[in-house]
């Protein structure tokens, strides 16, 4: 009766092991809300999983008086969006991880349609739906959109989202195509090449953590996809607010460092040399508009990279770089604020890379 039902709409039970990884961090509200319907839209097709990065809310007690048949992992310490789930997946036994923000409502057959288009390639490492504002689901949502990009110099842009224009969905983007990286607020990974890479960088915390993952494993020859025939609806913002000093801090270092991780040489100087200019007009613009804590942050940002380029320089020495497909060869910022291009469609598509060239 069940694979009738199955047959019936259109689904075919995946044939990979599936586990949908839920990092929770003071976030109760967003599992009494959400979780309920990622149980009720998974089905069979996957494992649930609560992983709690040593909530102070009382999270864990929830998950064990009314979801006690949800698997749950306990982090010994808030280890951040990176260290959480590695210290997470290291537990978890299956062929696909999927990496999903707490508050995130999931669709019907949300699933199945990325499990097959990346079972269709076995370059296919990770992979997104396309994801929609919560609150205004006529709107992309800001992480992630339907698809993510970089421009030369590693400032992040999405379909459907350049800065904070966000475009509304009118399916303009609906089709399922390569990217340069994919949000981690719904991330499909292949799990023995999240571990056999690494998996996410524990010093970044939290923020482009998954770009720099992506990246990594474009250098080494695969794909990173979005599938938007899947949909899910993400609130965002749940971790830290969107004007916060501390989140200007982790974006401009882990910005820093994922590009001194992961040019390749002979773009290093000119490209850092561009980034310290831009940055500090950055710098500039924060402490003009009052943001005086934003302004510290850009140069504390920058201090950090100095004082661990030791650090950064081992691990950029143990990855591989090279020129890959998918870069905007463009400044964005100089595209958005002074050409007016505030929707991914004013971009010229030969503006971007193609594997091996500049």
């Amino acid at each position: 009766m069940v694979a009738q039902t199955l047959e019936k709409a259109g689904r075919e039970k995946p044939v990979k092991k599936v586990a949908v990884v839920i990092l929770n961090y003071n976030g109760k509200d967003f599992l009494r809300k959400f979780l309920p319907l990622v149980i009720e839209r998974t089905g069979k097709d996957a494992e649930i999983w609560v992983a709690d990065n040593n909530s102070l809310d009382g999270s864990t007690e929830v998950m064990e008086e009314e979801f006690p048949h949800v698997r749950l992992i306990e982090n010994k310490y808030n280890a951040g969006f990176a260290g959480g789930y590695n210290m997470a997946l290291r537990q978890i036994e299956a062929d696909y991880y999927v990496l999903l923000n707490s508050d995130i409502e999931v669709t019907d057959n949300w699933i199945n349609p990325v499990m097959k288009l990346m079972e269709s390639d076995k370059n296919i490492a990770v992979c997104q739906p396309k994801i929609i504002s919560y609150y205004d689901q006529s709107l992309f949502e800001y992480a992630g959109a339907s698809g993510g990009f970089i421009d030369k110099y590693g400032y992040p842009f999405c379909r459907g989202r350049i800065f904070q224009d966000v475009e509304k969905d009118e399916g303009q983007y609906d089709d399922a195509r390569e990217v340069f990286w994919a949000t981690g607020a719904c991330m499909f990974v292949k799990a023995d090449i999240y571990h056999r890479f690494g998996g996410l960088d524990d010093d970044f915390f939290a923020h482009m953590e998954e770009i720099d993952f992506c990246w990594r494993l474009k250098n080494n020859g695969y794909k990173i996809m979005v599938c938007p025939s899947s949909t899910v609806y993400h609130v965002g913002g749940g971790t830290l607010p969107k004007q916060s000093a501390r989140k200007t801090y982790l974006n401009f270092r882990n910005n820093f460092a994922l590009l001194y991780k992961n040019l390749p040489k002979e773009k290093l100087f000119y490209t850092f040399f561009v980034r310290l200019i831009f940055d500090g007009i950055a710098a500039i613009k924060f402490l003009l508009e009052g943001g005086v804590m934003d302004f510290v942050a850009v140069i504390e940002a920058h201090l950090y990279f100095y004082r661990n380029h030791a650090r950064l320089k081992e691990k950029r020495k143990a990855l591989t770089q090279k020129q890959v497909s998918n870069i905007y060869r463009k400044n964005i910022v100089l595209q958005y604020h002074l050409g007016k291009k505030k929707k991914f469609t004013d971009l010229d598509p030969d503006d971007f890379s193609e594997k091996g060239e500049d």
